[in-house]
């Protein structure tokens, strides 16, 4: 016995059939859709459908752990960049306390540079009218004057004087260990030998020919270690460099200074 269909007029699909013929029926310009078709979406136009179940208020798990590391990254660059900071303020804060402590330190001492000089030469055993090899001997007085009223400077071990001319090293010796008190001059003794000088020619008729002048010029250098004492405080070790143009008269132990010109330098490190 064969199935019975009764059509439902109230179905909305009956409604729907009715309102797409009805329009069909209206546009007569356009192709006629049956009534049960969808609607089909103009050309160029993409209809993507995602299921509910996949839309996510939230990142996935798989996007959330990576969430966390960027984040967990960005507060250790935040930690760095504040420790940085903190770093360069305090040091910014030591370096302007330094610069008034100098500026106090030097208002209260009024520091002044020592000053240097030459004031006697003695020459032994610098033979000119034999071509061997000469042992000179130069007793020289170093004069150091401190002019400081609060400031004393220790004259320490290790320090070196030369004389030399015209390049050739004649003679080296030392510096005595010693204090020098503020607002003090001090003459240092300061024996210098030399041994096995070999002279040239040249060397040796340039010094015959000052000596006839009576105008003979040496370089002396002085290198010492010292420390300088600021009330209570001394400082570290420095290194103060003495160069002096020196010249005499005669090239014998009554020579005497005609002229001298000395500089001085420190090195502080």
């Amino acid at each position: 016995m064969a199935d019975r269909v009764h059509a439902n007029n109230d179905s909305p699909s009956s409604e729907n059939s009715g309102q797409v013929a009805e329009r069909n029926a209206q546009q007569p310009g356009k192709p006629q859709l049956p009534a049960s078709a969808k609607p089909v979406p103009p050309p160029g136009t993409y209809v993507i459908q995602v299921p509910k179940d996949q839309i996510y208020r939230y990142p996935p798990p798989e996007n959330s752990r990576r969430l966390k590391s960027f984040s967990r990254r960005k507060s250790r660059r935040g930690c760095c960049c504040r420790c940085f900071c903190y770093t360069l303020c305090l040091l910014v804060v030591l370096i302007v306390a330094l610069a008034v402590a100098a500026g106090v330190l030097y208002l209260v001492f009024r520091p002044e540079s020592p000053n240097y000089t030459v004031t006697d030469v003695a020459i032994k055993g610098l033979n000119l009218t034999s071509r061997s090899a000469v042992s000179p001997e130069f007793d020289v007085i170093v004069q150091a004057e401190n002019p400081n009223d609060k400031i004393g400077v220790y004259y320490r071990k290790g320090s070196s004087v030369r004389v030399s001319y015209s390049g050739i090293e004649l003679s080296h010796g030392e510096l005595p260990v010693f204090f020098q008190p503020s607002n003090n001059v001090t003459d240092f003794h300061t024996a210098l030998k030399g041994s096995g000088v070999l002279l040239g020619n040249t060397v040796r008729s340039s010094l015959v020919r000052q000596q006839r002048q009576r105008k003979v010029t040496f370089k002396l250098d002085v290198e010492a270690p010292v420390k300088i004492k600021v009330g209570a405080v001394k400082t570290w070790e420095i290194t103060v460099k003495v160069k002096c143009d020196v010249t005499v008269d005669a090239l014998n132990e009554k020579s005497n200074v005609v002229s001298k010109d000395c500089n001085y330098s420190v090195k502080l490190w």
